[in-house]
Formats: C-alpha cells, structure tokens, sequence
C-alpha cells in the first residue's frame, strides 16, 4: 500500500528541485541553441536538427500557460526549470517503487537533479531537460508494467497492466519526437519487454495496440515540421529551418544529415573514452562513483529485467556519446546518470536489509513473514542510508549552485539591443548561429527591427546564395552591410576584401559595418 508520504514526497522532491533550478534560472534571451528555443517555441517554429517538434509543441502551450510570469524568453528558460523538477518527482517515486523505500526515492530524485550536469539544463530552455523528464516517465511506465503483468497475487491488477505498456509506449514515441537519443534506448526496452512477457508475440492486439500508438505519435509529433515548415502557406512559421516542408528537407533534419560527421571512430580509443566517462561520473557523483558498479551488481540480483533495460541503455548511451563530437557533450550523458542513481539506491536499499537483518532479534519473524518491529527497523536504517547516500550532494550543492548560476546573467538582451540601435534603417546582417537567434528572437517573437535582413549561413544556404561573400557583394552599395564572424581566419578575409568599420572593436566577434571593396575609397 502506497502511504501518504510516499504519495506527497514526489510532489515535495519536485517543487524543491525547481526552487533550486528558479533560483539559478537566466532571466531573459540567450545566445545560441538556447536563443533558438526561446523563439521557436512561441512560435510554434521548426529548430534545427533533428526538429525536436515534440519540444516545440510544448513549449508552445507553455508560453501559452506561462503567460502572466513574464516574456517569451524568460518562460522557456521557466519551462526547463518545470521539466527538471517532473524528472525529480518521477525519479522518487520511480526509486521508490525499485526500493520499497521512500526515503531513498527522495534521495535518487534530489540527488540525480541537482547534480552539475542536470542542475545546469534546468537553467535555461533546453530540449535535453524535456528528454530527462519523459525518460524517467518511460522507465516509471516500464517497471510499473514490469510488476503489474507479473503479479501472480492480483489477477484484476495484472489483467490491467497492459494499459502501463500502452503509455509507456505512447511517452517513447513523444521523447523520440523530442529528441532523437531516445532511439538509442529502443534495443533496451525491446528487451525488457521481451524479457517480461516472452510470449507477448502471442498476444496481436496488444503488440498491434502498441504499434499502433508508437506510429500514430510519431506521425502526428512530426507534422509539425511539415505543416509549420511551409507545406501550407496559412500554417507557416515565422522561423523555419531548413525546408522541412519538401520530402528530402523534411528527412534531412528529422535525421541530422548535418551532423553526420560528428561521430568519429566509435570503436576506437575504448580505453581513453572509458577514462572519460569515469572522469566525468567523478563530477557528477564524487566519491560514490566507485559504488556505481555494485549498485548495478545489486540491480542485478534485486531487479534483474530492469537491470537488463538500464544496464544495456547506459552502456548505448555512453558509448555513443563518447564518440560523438558536441560543444556541450555533457548533457548526453544524464540519462545514464539518472540510471546511475536508481542503482546506487537499489544497493542502498539491500544494505539497508542486510543491517536490519543483523540488527533484528530471533522473534522478529513469525513464520517467514516480517514482524512490525522488524519492518520498523528496517525502514529506520533505510533512512539512515539514505541520508549518508545524500550526504555528498548537500556538501557541494553551495559549489555547484555558484558554477551554474545563471540568475545575474545579461545573456544576450543586451548585445541585442545593442545591435538593433547601431544598425541604420533596412541593414542587412550577415550573420553566424550564436548571434542570428537571438536577433531572430528579437526580430519575429518581439516585433522588433522588421526592416532588417538577418541573412544566417543556414539562410545562405537554402536560399542557394552562394558564400557570405556573394550576398555581401550583392548588397554592398545598395543598402548598409553589417558581418559578424566567430571564425578569426574568416574576419581576417573580410578585413582583405573589404573597408571594415569595427563597431565594437577589432575582434573575431565585433560586430563591423562592411564600408567598400578594397581600394574603392578605403
């Protein structure tokens, strides 16, 4: 039976949790992928690769609900901040459910979400804090299913445990729309499922159900990117990238053709990339990151088809984002680090039984079955576990809050208005993806500057221009040219090319007005 504290202490984790990420949330716009969110999700846009139309749908409905708590770019950051803390609510009672103890969910939920990779998403919109909190919905879904359809005592309850599968079906096909590393978890829950029900291949309607449920999401997830990239002019986006709206542009982006490149060599340097994810768990777990084997060793023996789903998941996960290059690589991992604690719980949970075993007299068991002093006891040194287990986080959560603080961060509301001021009447800038997002933000969700031409290099290319050399020369002498460049080799071309007027100093990242061609009156 589920008590009322096991019931509340979800809700609690979770409203703590989002407190902390509030605490630390950037107040306003931001550069980069950050800068695109906030403007793609009020408008119902089409991001970059691979879409994320799952996260656009939501985000949407919450500027939407968020309304009355402040402008469009401040409610996407509030939305990581909302999505962390379900991701910390589920984890408890997820962790609860694997431990039968609420103290030790508790403990899973605050010490998984305040840890400095998820602490950090939960700060600023973010489409990996959406995948955290529909994953640990997903694993919630699965071990629910696990112990209903394997519940030999109450046939009504597991005669019921179909409609877990259903969901958790329905939630990985939302998550595979919100970002595309949950394919990665698809093998894991194959298994799982096949591990549960080996004869589930016997039982049609439900595999039929279940399929049916995971293709309809999906379909009905990634029209968006169609509908809204331009397939009906009416439905149009504001901001769309790429042209998802054509048959080879819609794959394009739903399968990263971009990024193509950036897994390199996944097979070699295993003993150089297992010392980084080690290095890694090290931040994120500090001195329990040698137990993180025997939690898995104890999953092992505790709960071994949920061991078989999270183990294979991590191991996929790791491997995978290992070899991928990403500026930000690191949020890659907080799948297996939610795992991680999920585990270590699970050990927690059997330390916790084998005190309370030693601890018990020989009257504590009346004929195999566990008297009230011994569950007493039992609960007792869980919670004392429990509180050793979350001793680690409480000591650096003053470091980490300082190192992911984001609350006294301008981001990049002032360079906008900045930029927008300097810039005369219908100026045309050529732009790079850090800057382009917020002046498109600027520009579409706040109406801002309309005159403007924002000419990005993803612009370029679908519009077929050519270089940014080519559209400058097209519009030099016509109308005022601005360039902002991230490349030093690339701003040192421009400075042979063309008469530069360095607004903002001589830099690699000045924004500089484009004056004449060299040696035609400069």
């Amino acid at each position: 039976m589920v008590t009322r504290l096991a019931r509340f202490a979800p809700l609690f984790v979770g409203l703590v949790v989002f407190g902390a990420a509030r605490q630390a949330l950037l107040p306003g716009l931001a550069f980069w992928d950050t800068g695109e969110y906030q403007a793609v999700g009020p408008l119902m846009g089409t991001a970059h690769p691979t879409g994320f139309p799952t996260w656009v749908l939501i985000a949407w409905l919450a500027s939407v609900v968020l309304q009355p708590l402040g402008d469009e770019a401040f409610r996407m950051n509030l939305l990581a901040a909302i999505c962390l803390g379900v991701a910390a609510g589920v984890t408890v009672d997820l962790t609860r459910v694997l431990t039968g103890s609420t103290a030790l969910g508790i403990v899973a939920g605050l010490a998984m979400a305040l840890a400095p990779a998820a602490w950090a998403i939960g700060t600023h919109a973010e489409t990996h804090a959406l995948h955290l909190a529909l994953v640990a919905i997903l694993l919630w879904l699965l071990v629910g299913w696990e112990d209903r359809a394997r519940d030999t005592r109450d046939l009504a309850r597991r005669a019921r445990s179909d409609r877990w599968l259903v969901g958790a079906t329905f939630v990985f096909a939302l998550a595979v729309g919100n970002h595309s590393l949950t394919l990665l978890l698809a093998p894991p829950v194959g298994l799982f499922v096949l591990a549960v029900q080996p004869s589930i291949w016997r039982r049609p309607r439900l595999v039929v159900t279940c399929l049916a449920v995971l293709f309809g999401s999906l379909v009905a997830v990634y029209l968006e990117l169609p509908l809204r990239g331009g397939a009906i002019a009416a439905l149009t986006a504001p901001l769309v990238y790429g042209r998802p709206a054509t048959w080879d542009g819609f794959w394009y982006v739903v399968l990263a053709e971009q990024f193509r490149g950036s897994v390199v060599d996944p097979f070699g340097d295993l003993g150089g990339k297992a010392i980084a994810i080690a290095t890694r768990a090290t931040r994120e777990f500090g001195p329990l990151t040698l137990l993180i084997p025997l939690g898995f060793l104890a999953t092992v023996v505790g709960r071994p088809r949920y061991a078989l789903l999270t183990g294979s998941a991590a191991v996929i996960t790791c491997f995978f984002a290992s070899s991928y290059v990403n500026a930000d690589i690191g949020r890659y991992y907080l799948v297996p680090w939610l795992i991680a604690w999920t585990w270590l719980a699970i050990l927690a949970s059997l330390v916790a039984i084998a005190i309370a075993n030693l601890v018990a007299g020989p009257g504590d068991t009346v004929n195999g079955t566990s008297s009230g002093r011994y569950r007493r006891t039992a609960s007792v040194v869980a919670i004392v576990v429990a509180a050793l287990l979350l001793v680690p986080t409480l000591q650096a959560v003053p470091a980490r809050y300082r190192a992911i603080d984001e609350s006294q961060d301008p981001g990049a509301a002032a360079w906008v208005d900045h930029a927008l001021t300097v810039m005369p009447q219908h100026a045309l800038i050529v732009s790079w993806w850090s800057y382009s997002t917020p002046l498109w933000y600027a520009q579409r969700v706040e109406g801002r500057r309309p005159d403007l031409t924002i000419m990005d290099d993803r612009t370029i290319l679908d519009e077929g221009l050519g270089d940014i050399y080519a559209v400058i020369d097209q519009n030099l002498g016509k109308r005022p040219v601005f360039v902002i460049r991230d490349d030093p080799q690339q701003a040192q071309e421009l400075a042979q090319r063309y008469t530069l007027e360095y607004i903002d100093g001589n830099s690699a990242r000045s924004l500089t007005r484009v004056v004449s061609f060299r040696g035609a009156g400069g």
